[in-house]
């Protein structure tokens, strides 16, 4: 399976049609169903890297203030203790520890895009915490342990943002011009990652342009360095989708390894 980064905006994404709501449906038709699916989520963080074990994970809504249409919608997909297990047991072989959370459900982050990728719920979903305290050579880490995943037929999904500046997308009107910072952050970050440099990606902090003002906080960049990690260098690696939302939020998403989807 490819390994896929995914920026999820809004909790709306899930209702609201545009280009990154098309987009993901394409997505998930274009990739096929996985065996099962682990998700790193910008909205789960934990001190020690933890999996949940739930057979069947509820839907969270870790959100406020949006249409009552969006606390209507259940994400019913089964959970994967096996799966948990297993990517518990190679996190520890590679020195990272593990804790299992069997009540903990699904954060929007996670079925926001499944519900457009894989809308019949009936694929396994595992979720696996970032901790943005720990820095991007953790998560590189945490992607490059789970790799041999990826042969067992699970599609490994970071899940964030390309761009986050949370504060300037709520001031601003959602048909805003897409600002100049995010234009020069998100095409350095996409050269970069085209070109595998992920020392510089692991450094971006002091290397892209604008990097803080895109970033102000680091947890919806982190989920990209999982994914990015998971891949063998020289595997194929592009980004194939671009959009915005609220005109600050890059929508962007990657698609790492094979197969190649033509879903832009």
């Amino acid at each position: 399976m490819p390994t896929l980064f995914v920026s999820h905006g809004a909790p709306t994404l899930a209702i609201d049609d545009g280009p990154a709501h098309q987009f993901l449906i394409a997505c998930g038709r274009s990739l096929g169903k996985p065996k099962a699916i682990l998700v790193l989520s910008a909205h789960f963080e934990a001190p020690t890297a933890t999996v949940t074990t739930s057979l069947a994970p509820e839907t969270i809504y870790d959100f406020g203030g949006f249409p009552e249409e969006l606390y209507n919608i259940s994400y019913p997909a089964p959970g994967d203790p096996d799966l948990a297990h297993r990517a518990g047991e190679l996190l520890q072989a590679g020195g990272i520890s593990t804790n299992e959370n069997p009540t903990r459900g699904l954060d929007h982050g996670a079925w926001v895009p499944l519900s457009l990728m894989y809308p019949d719920a009936d694929v396994p979903v595992v979720q696996l915490s970032i901790d943005a305290r720990q820095g991007p050579a953790y998560h590189l880490r945490l992607g490059e342990l789970l790799r041999p995943l990826r042969e067992e037929g699970i599609l490994i999904i970071g899940s964030g943002g390309a761009t986050h500046n949370l504060s300037h997308a709520l001031r601003a009107p959602q048909d805003d011009p897409t600002p100049d910072w995010v234009i020069r952050f998100r095409e350095w970050l996409a050269e970069a990652v085209t070109d595998d440099r992920r020392d510089d990606i692991a450094n971006y902090r002091a290397l892209a342009p604008d990097a803080a003002l895109n970033h102000p906080t680091e947890e919806h960049f982190f989920p990209l360095l999982c994914a990015l990690g998971a891949t063998q260098p020289g595997e194929p690696r592009r980004r194939i989708h671009v959009s915005e939302t609220y005109g600050a939020l890059a929508m962007d998403a990657y698609l790492f390894g094979p197969p190649d989807a033509d879903t832009e």
